[in-house]
């Protein structure tokens, strides 16, 4: 679990705060052949849909779009940054690593970028949801994918 990466409270409110002012993946995608999944909360606001455009093996574009929280935005604003040119493959070990950092179990930081910006969120329960509720439409959207 130990990181090479310093980040400080106040770095992650500030990548947080960021990405709820610009998220730069939010919209509904312009284009064809994106794949889907809806996802929504029963403790929150969020109903938010997860786009993921794939080219064989490759996510080419990831959108989001919907009503969310400042946690599940800038999660899943967060999230598509990081998926963008990605192999299924290691979008699944991001996906996973993130998921682990959540868990407070060993995980490697050097895949995550400003995803560790949630490294705390297991000490705040209620909001544990709302930052994987991004990552688990995606996943479930490459598991889809694949059934293709």
């Amino acid at each position: 679990m130990p990181t090479s990466i310093e980040i400080t409270p106040e770095m992650m409110r500030e990548i947080i705060m960021d990405r709820l002012g610009n998220p730069r993946h939010k919209g509904k995608p312009e284009g064809q052949g994106y794949d889907l999944t809806h996802s929504s909360s029963v403790n929150c606001i969020d109903d938010i849909d997860v786009y993921l455009l794939l080219d064989g093996d490759k996510v080419t574009d990831a959108r989001w779009d919907g009503v969310s929280c400042a946690i599940t935005t800038a999660s899943t604003d967060i999230l598509c940054s990081l998926l963008i040119g990605k192999t299924k493959k290691e979008a699944d070990y991001i996906m996973e690593q993130f998921h682990k950092m959540i868990a407070e179990e060993d995980y490697d930081a050097s895949v995550l970028d400003e995803a560790l910006a949630f490294m705390n969120t297991s000490k705040q329960a209620a909001r544990i949801h709302c930052a994987l509720i991004g990552w688990d439409a995606a996943k479930e959207v490459l598991e889809h994918h694949h059934e293709h």
